[in-house]
């Protein structure tokens, strides 16, 4: 199941995105005379299997809810959380080649993370899909981009063992990390680098995750101006998904609609020789297959 926030007729809803329009679920909900349902995203992913498994009665139920259905043609997909409630928690250095290219690019020697790397994006960083990154050459001179997977927590839960940690995972989305490099080494740290407004486009939607028979087979791609510049497996992490989840929860709780995305692979443009900072005029996609694409245009000031 595809699950969206969308604006329509000035209106900010949420609800499932079928083939050809959108089902806006708190309406549906209404004329097919269910038990009303939460006015967020946040909060329908809070109802957790019940919520879905409205939802599927709602797909069903075509003609008692003709009215709830949105043609695509007249909606504006929103990030699937456009607030979340929390800082987005990120994940640095998780794939192999990332790592490496990072210590080639500083002249150093490699040396793998023995824990997960966190970080985090405020709530102002957030965007959707389609939307636009305002590049200030005045703040940055090496703006750069990083296609991550997004893992969406349905069920809340604090010191989750990693062998218990699918039953929190409630879905998938993809996450562009945009990233100033030189504010990022400027401060010694991550966060002012990673954390500028609009630099962490989300999207399109959130595919539940009994829609992905088996995540380590997830692709990750990235183009820039139809360039591909990232292409890896999910399987090529260091730290899996159990393992992040196990790590980040230990004596702190994770709650329904926490989002953390995972790490991205190698091909960064600071990385490259000569490196290939983005630029106004730019466009990034991020591919994740069987997710979506998720574009982001990088405008001039």
């Amino acid at each position: 199941m595809k699950l969206v926030t969308f604006v329509s007729a000035g209106t900010i809803a949420y609800g499932v995105h079928l083939d050809d329009a959108v089902l806006h679920l708190p309406l549906a909900a209404t004329l097919a005379g269910e038990p009303a349902l939460p006015s967020d995203m946040i909060g329908f992913i809070a109802t957790g299997s019940a919520g879905l498994a409205t939802a599927r009665r709602l797909i069903a139920a075509t003609g008692a809810v003709l009215e709830a259905r949105i043609p695509t043609a007249h909606v504006r997909l929103l990030a699937p959380i456009p607030r979340p409630a929390k800082n987005v928690f990120c994940v640095g250095r998780n794939y192999v080649d990332h790592v490496a290219e990072g210590y080639r690019a500083r002249g150093t020697e490699i040396k793998l993370p023995e824990f997960p790397q966190f970080f985090t994006k405020p709530p102002t960083a957030v965007i959707g899909p389609d939307e636009t990154f305002t590049h200030n050459p005045d703040l940055t001179q090496m703006l750069d981009y990083e296609v991550e997977l997004a893992v969406i927590i349905g069920t809340r839960g604090c010191n989750i063992a990693a062998d218990d940690a699918f039953q929190h995972v409630y879905g998938y989305t993809i996450a562009n990390d945009i990233t100033a490099r030189d504010l990022q080494r400027r401060h010694d740290q991550w966060f002012k680098g990673k954390g500028l407004d609009r630099s962490c486009p989300l999207g399109p939607w959130i595919v539940t995750a009994d829609d992905i028979a088996d995540y380590r087979a997830i692709e990750l791609s990235l183009f820039v101006n139809g360039e591909r510049r990232q292409n890896a497996k999910v399987a090529q992490m260091i730290f899996d998904i159990p393992a992040i989840i196990a790590s980040l929860s230990a004596g702190m709780t994770l709650e329904p609609g926490d989002i953390i995305i995972t790490g991205t692979p190698s091909g960064v443009g600071y990385a490259m020789t000569p490196p290939h900072p983005l630029k106004a005029g730019d466009e990034v996609v991020c591919e994740i297959a069987p997710i979506g694409r998720l574009v982001t245009r990088i405008v001039g000031k």
